[in-house]
């Protein structure tokens, strides 16, 4: 049943119009503006302790913003004007959130336990259960060698087919869980449609121990189908034709694209409308990667997305991290006009984490028009840029120190290297302090005042790589609920594919 989040009329509800909005511009202008980082601690010594927050594994350290407690509250009373309890239960009930293509919006049902009670009504939630069952059992049989190539070896090269979302997503969590490899079990992928990626690794790879993965929820993506026909050409010039049904597997649901491709009726997983890609990494477009670290780390990453669901679902606005971060979004974006965001993760295993979140965010808050196809009238996505930790330092770090543009930053931190700590703790103070020394030269100077988060955890276990990401998914969902946007539909990339297709020969 819709509740009044989807039933409510948006021509009302533009975030400008707020009195919280309204609040945020006078306290912007009168308070903020001009107000630097290190006055801001210096006037409360125990700023650094207060402006912390914990949810499951990871600790936010967000006390180097432009911040002070009058901020925190309007931000809240923002969040909870523009309706985003009531839109986060409408996400979970199974609600038609994604208004423009008519379809729920349920991957946390991906990662939920049936205890959750995640929109049980909803058509296929009852099937997520049957697939991850399927994909145990398809997953073990490989690893056993139950499941062999056509000549009868094992399998160990998985080769994972796809694009956007379906390609980011199984790569990125493929090198951030590097260390959680089966023996002999080896990643690899194929997304460029230029021929040269799959060229290359076909070099290395030998035909009879290797399994292509192809993900395609239409069987038709034309990057895709093009690698997936080249692969497919190459297994039948190395082996035969008979080799196809042994060595392709698909997560798709077009059953006679799959039984023209050759594609076994048991090598087949499917998923649903209601999964968007960029949201998809939890479903059998997860396959490639749980061939090659195993379902039981598989099911830790969606644990660890089950943790971060329940705690935006439960926590209260000025508690909840998702939502905070978001809040902290707008407010630069918005209110002290900042054009991008970086995302530095110290941590060279997350080295594919910025481009995941480019794609995450960019495609979902890169939109001008609202759910009621009316104009919107602020400024909605950031442009989402970065780079692993070390090596930014030694390249675009110079703008960000001591450029003109105001450039927000998340670092993400673990904390098992002592060097890496350090760097990025010394980053984020050089970034908030800057330098104070009057005498010193000019093209020395480091004006400080610019703002950062930093997202500590432990280790990057499975776990913390599935409240990662479910992070950053519902933090993009809040800003979108403020915005008045949909941040599940992607229209904006159709119109390039279909201008393609018609120039082809």
């Amino acid at each position: 049943m819709a509740n009044a989040y989807t039933n409510r009329k948006l021509s009302a509800r533009y975030p400008t119009d707020l009195p919280a909005w309204k609040k945020l511009e006078k306290h912007f202008g009168d308070d903020m503006r001009e107000r630097q980082l290190r006055d801001l601690f210096l006037r409360d010594k125990k700023r650094a302790q207060k402006l912390k927050l914990q949810a499951g594994d990871l600790a936010l350290d967000y006390s180097k913003n432009h911040l002070n407690s009058t901020t925190t509250k309007l931000l809240a009373q923002l969040a909870k004007q523009a309706d985003v309890p009531a839109a986060i239960e409408a996400m979970f009930a199974g609600d038609e959130i994604n208004k423009t293509e008519g379809r729920s919006v349920l991957h946390v049902a991906l990662r939920a336990k049936i205890a959750d009670s995640v929109a049980h009504d909803t058509p296929g939630i009852t099937e997520v259960w049957e697939v991850l069952t399927k994909m145990e059992s398809f997953v073990e049989d490989v690893h056993s060698g139950r499941i062999k190539g056509s000549t009868g070896k094992r399998l160990t090269d998985i080769v994972n087919i796809g694009i956007g979302g379906s390609d980011l997503g199984p790569v990125m969590a493929s090198r951030a869980l590097r260390t959680y490899w089966k023996e002999d079990m080896r990643f690899h992928s194929v997304s460029n449609v230029d021929g040269t990626q799959l060229a290359d690794l076909t070099r290395e790879l030998d035909a009879e121990t290797t399994l292509f993965v192809i993900c395609s929820k239409t069987f038709t993506t034309l990057e895709t189908m093009t690698n997936a026909r080249a692969a497919r050409a190459w297994v039948v010039e190395q082996l035969d034709e008979v080799a196809v049904q042994y060595h392709f597997v698909a997560a798709s649901t077009n059953h006679e694209a799959m039984d023209e491709f050759g594609i076994r009726t048991d090598f087949r997983f499917g998923f649903w409308n209601w999964v968007g890609g960029r949201y998809s990494l939890w479903s059998a477009v997860g396959l490639s990667l749980a061939l090659v670290v195993g379902m039981d780390v598989f099911k830790a990453v969606l644990s660890g997305g089950r943790r971060m669901d329940l705690h935006f679902r439960q926590a209260p606005l000025g508690e909840n991290m998702p939502v905070l971060l978001a809040l902290i979004g707008i407010w630069y974006n918005n209110f002290f006009s900042a054009k991008s965001q970086a995302i530095l993760p110290y941590d060279n295993r997350l080295d594919r984490f910025p481009a995941y979140l480019q794609q995450l965010q960019m495609e979902s808050s890169g939109k001008s028009v609202r759910m009621d196809g009316k104009k919107v009238r602020c400024d909605t996505g950031m442009v989402i840029w970065g780079e692993a930790g070390n090596n930014a330092q030694h390249s675009f770090y110079q703008l960000l120190h001591q450029g003109t543009r105001l450039v927000p930053v998340d670092f993400l931190l673990s904390e098992s290297s002592d060097l890496a700590t350090a760097n990025c703790e010394a980053q984020a103070e050089a970034l908030m302090a800057g330098t104070t020394d009057e005498d010193i030269e000019p093209h020395r100077v480091h004006a400080g005042n610019k703002p950062s988060n930093t997202i500590h955890y432990e280790n990057l276990t499975p776990e913390v790589l599935g409240q990662l990401i479910a992070l950053y998914e519902h933090k993009v969902f809040a800003e979108g609920v403020i915005w008045g946007i949909n941040s599940f539909d992607q229209w904006g990339v159709e119109l390039g594919k279909k201008l393609a297709a018609a120039r082809l020969p």
